[in-house]
């Protein structure tokens, strides 16, 4: 089955690349003059439990009705002349389940947050944790170019040389596979499905909520006001590339980061394969340039 795929894929043309030479020598240039500043409180921060009312205001509720195959975006999908009707009376029932997370305390979010000083080193960036730097191996784009367009890697967003920082956090949503239990056990499979889909909504607002408590008092380089749409548009400085996603398709950088965030960062734990459990988890890294921004 395999070999068949590898015939069909051969033929088929790709994007023509550069070689790591060419690609490293086309690099983004940050500014240096405008670097991120030194955290205010540089460490490691835990968050014994974040309050549920507080995310669920920021909920980004778009990607919750694509979980259920629900196309459009939240609230204009609500009135949509084909999905309205459905959108309107899932968005009814997960409202009543979320009233029944929060009165009830179903799900408790728990997260950790570690600032620390690093510098780049070619494509890799070294964080200064403990008596050892910890290397950091980012992947560069190798696509060729147009002219002035780089080939991105997310170390060019640290300086080379002198003082720059870093961040990485881990959030995770526990209590959903005890409820979810019962309902399996209650073959209420449909509410079991809608509580996995909105604690893993819950998880990215946390990561959300957490990145803005971070910009704006733990590393406090920001001083935002921003609704939670804004938010959710990422109008503010700064990233939060997890690993895995575009930018840092490579998951084995997970274990580096929980490492880093003192080992099973927010009661998390990883499989041989990388993946978080429990499943309503967010993780990834900080980057505060303000230059810095997320690329394919």
């Amino acid at each position: 089955e395999y070999s068949k795929l590898r015939d069909a894929r051969a033929g088929r043309g790709g994007q023509e690349l550069a070689t790591l030479e060419e690609a490293r020598a086309n690099r983004f240039r940050a500014d240096p003059d405008t670097r991120a500043p030194a955290p205010a409180r540089p460490g490691i921060h835990k968050f014994g439990e974040w309050p549920l009312r507080d995310l669920r205001a920021h909920i980004d509720w778009t990607p919750f009705f694509r979980a259920w195959e629900l196309h459009g975006t939240y609230p204009a999908i609500l009135e949509d002349p084909v999905v309205g009707e459905s959108a309107r009376n899932l968005f009814r029932d997960a409202e009543a389940m979320l009233d029944r997370i929060v009165a009830e305390h179903w799900l408790r979010p728990v997260g950790v947050v570690g600032l620390w000083r690093c510098w780049r080193e070619g494509d890799d960036v070294l964080v200064l944790a403990g008596n050892e730097p910890t290397r950091l191996p980012f992947l560069r784009q190798q696509v060729k170019k147009r002219e002035g367009r780089p080939n991105m890697c997310l170390a060019d967003f640290i300086a080379e040389e002198g003082e720059d920082w870093i961040g990485g956090f881990a959030v995770g949503i526990h209590g959903a596979e005890t409820h979810g239990e019962r309902f399996r056990a209650d073959k209420d499979d449909y509410s079991d499905i809608m509580l996995k889909a909105l604690a893993d909504r819950l998880a990215e607002a946390f990561a959300e909520r957490l990145h803005h408590h971070v910009r704006t008092s733990v590393w406090g380089y920001a001083d935002e006001h921003l609704s939670n749409q804004e938010l959710i548009r990422e109008r503010y400085t700064g990233i939060r590339p997890a690993p895995g996603y575009p930018a840092s398709p490579d998951h084995s950088l997970k274990p580096l980061l929980f490492d880093l965030l003192g080992g099973e960062p927010a009661g998390l734990s990883l499989t041989e394969s990388f993946a978080m459990l429990p499943t309503a988890a967010v993780s990834g890294f900080y980057f505060a340039h303000p230059d810095s921004a997320y690329f394919g």
